[in-house]
């Protein structure tokens, strides 16, 4: 009898025991998902211990690229299936300068430490010594020289994948470099890329930050759209030129094909599902396009130069009634552009833009405008 009792006593007691440690892996691992609105390609989960971000391939829908967990303590244990970052990041190194955009807006910049040719980089202030430190030129985007990158000591590599199985960034993984995929580019709408703040924010413990930018952000888009729903006489729009015998067009679910959607253009391949641009040749672009009203995206800083680059130009109405359009007005000697940098973690801007060309009325001394109605990256081709 005494021993019926004592065994049930002992059974209780690890029935105890195992539901408490059943709570606390409970609340260790607990999360709560913080959801995006827009974009795709990462989630961000917040943990007791960490925050978890989950980066998923490009290519592979909804396969895990990579796997971090942000920690604020070398101490704290997180699972195997995952890269510890301690944050927030005080040292980093790009590849990409359309990262630079977000270290910008969160007013992170002075932790790069080395880019990745620093020639196309339109933001000037990236190079200015802080702390007594210069960003290094880490070689080319597509081909990153590892050596130089791990001369900059980052605490992390953030990247962007242009391909799968990426032969750069395994070798960046080869030397133990811990290498963070900001793959901002591969989404299509402009609300989702802008959104991969979040990403950012998370990395230098901002994350409160970053959502209220990209709040603000949305709210701007969204304003801006809201001021084309009701247009019923739409202009036509054509982009990009000639280059080598094929003209590139945005399909219409791509992320200039969305802005134009949501600037009210008319565009001829908006019901064009395809996420890549159209290879198209000049025949083909000027029996589609001729008579469009406004032509954007142009690679030229005038209407002389455009001729020059090829006579068929001319043949565009938009050409012959001075209706063209650059994304170049931001832009250094050497190539670098802020349509790629800003204009990432803004497209209210790069919207603002082509609702003033397409139809100036809207925008006329508009309190939605961030420049007066002014074009923030565009040029008028003169």
């Amino acid at each position: 009898m005494k021993n019926t009792s004592f065994s049930k006593i002992i059974l209780i007691l690890l029935c105890g025991c195992m539901m408490m440690a059943s709570c606390h892996r409970k609340t260790a691992y607990q999360t709560a998902i913080s959801t995006n609105q827009f974009a795709k390609g990462f989630t961000i989960s917040e943990c007791k211990n960490w925050t978890k971000l989950v980066v998923f391939s490009p290519w592979q829908n909804g396969q895990i690229l990579q796997t971090y967990y942000l920690v604020r303590s070398n101490e704290i244990k997180v699972p195997n299936d995952g890269i510890r970052v301690i944050v927030p990041i005080r040292r980093i190194s790009l590849t990409s300068c359309t990262h630079i955009g977000f270290l910008k807006a969160l007013n992170c910049m002075e932790t790069v430490y080395g880019i990745c040719s620093p020639e196309i980089v339109y933001n000037q202030d990236l190079f200015e010594p802080k702390d007594g430190h210069q960003v290094s030129n880490t070689g080319d985007a597509m081909t990153p020289n590892v050596e130089l990158i791990v001369r900059t000591n980052p605490d992390i590599v953030m990247v962007s994948t242009y391909a799968q199985g990426d032969a750069a960034t395994a070798k960046l993984n080869s030397v133990g470099l811990p290498v963070l995929y900001n793959n901002e580019w591969t989404e299509n709408d402009p609300l989702a890329r802008a959104e991969w703040i979040r990403v950012v924010g998370a990395l230098y413990d901002k994350l409160p930050q970053a959502d209220s930018i990209f709040s603000e952000v949305v709210n701007s888009y969204n304003a801006l759209k809201a001021k084309t729903e009701h247009i019923t006489s739409k202009r036509t729009i054509m982009s990009g030129n000639n280059f080598r015998g094929t003209w590139y067009m945005p399909a219409g679910q791509t992320y200039m094909g969305q802005l134009f959607k949501d600037a009210g253009a008319d565009y001829a391949f908006q019901n064009d599902t395809s996420h890549f641009s159209i290879p198209l040749g000049i025949e083909s672009v000027i029996h589609t396009f001729r008579n469009a009203d406004v032509w954007v995206g142009c690679p030229a800083k005038s209407l002389a130069e455009l001729a020059q680059m090829d006579e068929k130009h001319t043949w565009f109405k938009a050409y012959q009634q001075g209706e063209v359009y650059n994304f170049a007005k931001r832009t250094t000697p050497n190539g670098g552009n802020d349509f790629w940098e800003m204009g990432v973690v803004r497209p209210d801007y790069i919207l603002h833009d082509l609702i003033t060309i397409l139809y100036p009325n809207l925008m006329h001394n508009s309190d939605l405008s961030p420049a007066n109605a002014d074009l923030i990256f565009s040029e008028h081709l003169q």
